[in-house]
């Protein structure tokens, strides 16, 4: 799995301090931005943890990271696409030929030599069953996307994937709420923790305490059923 960083907003903790400064100010919003040139950073970042901690979260929204997803299964971006405030460009099984697609093994699989024998060799008899789907296409004329749009058909949520994903700060915290979770699949749930990591170096007054719904609660909303017991259930 790797995730880099592609871009994200610049100056981030003056453009929330600047709209939410607009809600109760008479001036413009250019007028409030200027203003922060002056003002000592340590008053603003105090500034945006009194956000997160209010839950006036709106603010947040103006602020986005765009990461650059790879080595990550199908099964994955699925789940991640359900977060809806976010923009996602993923590669395309249609226009990029899969024949040596690669594919993630679940660490519950790799570690036992019976399950990690019967997956891969049910992974390898897909790829090498695409491969002659491709071959019969050619031979029938039909090549690039006419083809890989019908032989995607039999591709498994074990392929791997590439994705760009752009979310604002306020889904952000939302995804690492539900994701961060041990309730979440080990995947997605590794996803979250490498995303978390470079948002608290970036911007730490807004994601130091982020994590799971328990970290920043002081308490496991999930109920006695299914709380890891890292934190006491509510009450």
């Amino acid at each position: 799995m790797k995730i880099e960083l592609l871009e994200m907003t610049s100056d981030p903790e003056k453009i929330i301090y600047t709209s939410a400064r607009q809600c109760y100010s008479n001036k413009d919003a250019t007028e409030i931005f200027i203003d922060t040139q002056k003002m000592k950073k340590e008053k603003i970042e105090k500034f945006m943890r009194d956000i997160v901690n209010s839950g006036h979260e709106s603010v947040l929204e103006h602020v986005k990271f765009t990461f650059a997803i790879s080595g990550v299964s199908r099964a994955l971006t699925h789940q991640l696409v359900r977060h809806r405030i976010a923009s996602y460009s993923q590669q395309s099984q249609r226009y990029v030929n899969m024949e040596d697609f690669n594919y993630i093994i679940p660490p519950s699989i790799k570690k036992d030599k019976i399950l990690f024998e019967i997956y891969t060799n049910i992974l390898n008899e897909i790829k090498n069953s695409y491969k002659r789907l491709i071959e019969r296409f050619r031979e029938l004329g039909l090549e690039g996307e006419l083809a890989n749009q019908d032989a995607r058909y039999i591709l498994p949520n074990a392929t791997e994937t590439k994705i760009v994903v752009t979310m604002n700060c306020r889904e952000l915290l939302h995804f690492f709420k539900v994701r961060c979770c041990t309730r979440a699949q080990w995947e997605i749930r590794e996803l979250a923790y490498k995303m978390l990591q470079i948002c608290k170096e970036k911007l730490p007054s807004i994601f130091d305490k982020s994590g799971a719904k328990c970290e920043f609660l002081g308490y496991c909303p999930e109920g006695e059923k299914f709380s890891c017991g890292r934190y006491p259930i509510k009450k």
